[in-house]
């Protein structure tokens, strides 16, 4: 019976052991997938002319005067 253990325990070493390895040199599933996955560059943050919230530039509303957080800032500032 305690052959069974420590062969047992040597074959869970052993796994341990060949999966650290790949992760180690970088033959492991989950560097792999981050090598592969294209970085994607940050946007540009602006200021609501309103209230100064720093937001990316894709989410701002664009108005007359400036770049807003919301529909509400743009139509405060622009309506007075």
């Amino acid at each position: 019976m305690k052959y069974l253990l420590l062969i047992a325990l040597a074959l869970v070493l052993l796994w341990w052991w060949r999966t650290m390895g790949r992760r180690a040199s970088g033959r492991g599933p989950e560097n792999k997938a981050a090598r592969e996955t294209p970085v994607q560059a940050p946007d540009d943050m602006v200021a609501c002319r309103h209230c100064g919230l720093h937001l990316p530039r894709p989410e701002a509303v664009t108005g007359q005067q400036g770049l807003y957080c919301s529909q509400a800032h743009q139509s405060a500032q622009e309506g007075s």
